[in-house]
């Protein structure tokens, strides 16, 4: 039987550029958290904006409590690196890494994967030690995820034996164990999110040996009107309906009219690339729906209704 969603212990979420996936990290950490489980999400791009979502000032690499279990935190390599040497070489904290830095560089950019194993390290050893229930991470966007992921695995390829290869072993039992860690990939019912997302999927599964635990639907506008009121709306076009529907609106019709059909044209294309990506997905892959909110900006509000949106798509 599939794992349930909220029961693994380290969701990435990933998906196309601008479809919502860091709504859909922020959302699913708040309902976790809602459910009872002491959740993490982790923002990994130094630029985003998830703590936006909690209506809370920007997270820092300690991981900060937002509401009650529910923890924020914003990775940074060379922070990781300094607890990884407390941890692991029992090294004192240095304020500055100073030369150990310059040469972790020159390895980050001569080997793949050193850099995103300190995020992917990071993340797996919280799960490890247990601090969480959860933990979720607003992940690079699909063209980079994948690198990421599998980032142990390359090191693991790399160095055959000794500590380094003994830190990769235990990571990629976390990460390649479907009851633990899972890739919730977010999409927009466009061409180009489903193709991306259909994209990835497959990469995921080649080139990793990490779990799809579930796509998520962002912006699926709601069916406003059936056949029956589309055609009552294209009687209303007609000469002998239009002026009598103009006054009793006390404004222009067409404008409505217009607004109506736009309505149902996005409705049927978005519709089609849906069964697009239903038909190109193992049936058995969990497909969850969010609404489009109609909302300017994304707050505390929006990521409230996004949480809940996917509560009653699990069952919650």
């Amino acid at each position: 039987m599939p794992v349930a969603l909220l029961d693994r212990r380290l969701l990435f979420v990933t998906g196309k550029g601008g479809v919502g996936k860091t709504t859909v990290a922020a959302a699913l950490g708040l309902l976790a958290a809602r459910e009872g489980r002491r959740t993490l999400v982790c923002e990994v791009d130094a630029k985003g904006n998830l703590t936006d979502f909690y209506e809370t000032p920007r997270a820092g690499f300690q991981a900060r409590e937002v509401q009650h279990d529910l923890h924020v935190m914003a990775m940074d390599t060379e922070e990781s690196l300094k607890e990884y040497l407390g941890l692991q070489l029992k090294l004192p904290l240095l304020a500055k890494i100073g030369p150990l830095a310059r040469t972790f560089d020159f390895l980050a950019n001569a080997a793949p994967g050193v850099k995103e194993i300190l995020t992917v390290g990071k993340l797996g050893w919280e799960v490890r030690e247990r601090h969480y229930d959860l933990v979720v991470v607003d992940a690079p966007a699909s063209g980079h995820v994948v690198g990421q992921l599998r980032a142990p695995q390359a090191i693991n390829e790399l160095v055959k034996v000794g500590m380094v290869r003994d830190q990769t072993g235990w990571l990629m039992d976390i990460l390649g164990d479907p009851a633990q860690t899972g890739v919730v990939i977010v999409a927009s019912p466009e061409e180009m999110p489903v193709t991306e997302s259909l994209e990835l999927i497959g990469r995921i599964r080649d080139e990793t040996d990490v779990d799809v635990a579930s796509i998520v639907v962002n912006r699926v506008l709601p069916e406003l009107f059936g056949r029956a009121e589309e055609e009552i709306f294209e009687r209303l076009r007609e000469p002998e309906h239009a002026g009598v529907f103009a006054s009793s609106l006390g404004a222009p019709a067409e404008p409505v009219l217009e607004a109506a059909r736009l309505a149902v044209t996005l409705r049927r294309t978005r519709s089609g690339h849906l069964s697009r990506l239903r038909a190109g997905v193992d049936p058995t892959l969990p497909i969850l729906y969010v609404p489009e909110l109609f909302v300017r900006s994304h707050g505390l509000r929006a990521t409230n209704q996004v949480a809940e949106a996917l509560g009653a798509e699990l069952g919650f």
